[in-house]
This record gives C-alpha cells, structure tokens and sequence, in this order.
C-alpha cells in the first residue's frame, strides 16, 4: 500500500475520549476491599490500567487468600456503568479536538462495546464520532496488552498498521499499538493519571506525549509532516506536546 493510504487517527475510549478511569478505579477500589481484603488492591490496579476488567480480577485473585464471587465481573461491571451513566464527563478538550480533524476515526478499547457506546452517548462525543468505527476486547482472544486489537483494526480500516497514528492513555495500550507497528501518541490529561506516567509510557513506545487535547492538532500535522519527509522542528522536537 502507498503512502497515500488511508492514514486514520485511533483513539482508545477510556482515559482518552472520556475522563472515566478514575470512577472505574474507585469503584473497584470499593468493591475489592471487601472482596479480597487482604490485597493493597490501589497499587496493583495503578499498575493494570488498561487491562480489561476481566483480566484486572483474575490477576488480582491469584494473589489472594480470598475467592472473589463467581459473578464478580457481571457485579463490577454494572456497578461501574451506573455511576459512569451518571457521572462521566468528556476529557477537556476532546470534542474541540476530534472537530479540528481533518482524517479519519477510529475507536479500539479494552472495555465492552456497550460502555464505550454508551460513555460516547453520556458525554456527547457520539455526535461528533457517529461515523468512526469502534473495535472492542470482545472481538479478540487476547485484548491489549497484545496487538491483536489493533491489528483487526487496521485491517478492516484497509489500511496498514504503520500507517496509523493512535492515542493511548496507558501502558497496556501503548504497548499493544506500539507492538501493532502503529506511531503512539501518550496522552497524560485525564484524571487518573499518576505521577511518572509520562516516563512510562515513552518507555512502552509512546512517540509523542500529551498532556492537553489542545496539543492534539499540532502533533497530528507533525506525524503527517516526518510521513511526508518534511521538517518540523517548532513541534517535533521534543516528546511532550
């Protein structure tokens, strides 16, 4: 395929688009702490964001003494969705940003179609991104971490996976896109984002970070420019935006 393919901009759902990771944590804070009692359950949920719910608590009950309810996910999960229904806000800046764009959109996330669907609706981003296809863990096997995702993403967009340009907010992400071979932009604005975020995700193969959807545009037209061989020192100089 050329270079003049399709070139889509990819953007995971929570933590990027929405600002509801950290409602998710808190719930599952809440809800572990009775559970499995014996965990510090906030340090090994900091290091799992981006993991699907599912493999959150499976990591989770294999290093406790405690056995979590069999229907702990179908429990966790609509706990999350009803305060996310009532609680969710759009990241700042995202729907000025996603109006600025000029290519198109996609959505590839770890949580189930229906809570992406339904946060895009909550928060209004539905408007805006009505036609952008939206991939989700059920699709795989093996969400993110592995690229799996990503790859079905690319090829049903009929484009190449280098020739896509995506925005991750965590490690998992990062690492999925990366090993997909698509260019990673690390986005750090949401709420939830602990400190040293940053570092870890350029270790984890993020090209650019961004800490505001302001930055978004530039960093879009710097990734077109180094495709095209042009130069771009004002913006492509450094890693954060």
């Amino acid at each position: 395929m050329s270079s003049a393919a399709v070139t889509p901009l990819i953007f995971d759902c929570d933590g990027v688009l929405v600002d509801s990771e950290v409602i998710a944590e808190a719930t599952l804070l809440r809800i572990l702490g009775e559970w499995l009692p014996d965990l510090r359950s906030e340090e090994v949920l900091r290091h799992a964001l981006g993991m699907t719910t599912a493999d959150i608590l499976a990591h989770l009950e294999q290093h406790s003494r405690h056995a979590l309810p069999d229907d702990a996910l179908a429990r966790i999960d609509d706990a999350i969705e009803a305060r996310l229904a009532r609680e969710l806000r759009a990241i700042e800046g995202a729907a000025e940003a996603i109006a600025g764009l000029d290519l198109p959109l996609a959505i590839v996330s770890n949580s189930r179609r229906r809570r992406v669907l339904a946060s895009l609706a909550t928060t209004g981003l539905d408007a805006l991104l009505h036609r952008a296809p939206v991939f989700t863990a059920e699709q795989v096997t093996r969400p993110k971490p592995d690229p799996a995702l990503y790859r079905l993403a690319a090829e049903t967009l009929g484009c190449r996976p280098a020739d896509c340009l995506v925005v991750e907010d965590s490690v998992s992400g990062v690492t999925a896109a990366h090993g997909a071979g698509m260019t990673v932009i690390g986005f750090v604005g949401a709420s939830h984002v602990p400190a040293g975020h940053a570092q870890r995700l350029a270790e984890a193969g993020a090209w650019r970070i961004l800490s505001h959807m302001r930055g978004l545009g530039a960093l879009v037209e710097a990734w077109q420019a180094q495709r095209s061989g042009a130069a771009r020192p004002s913006v492509d100089s450094g890693r954060f935006a």
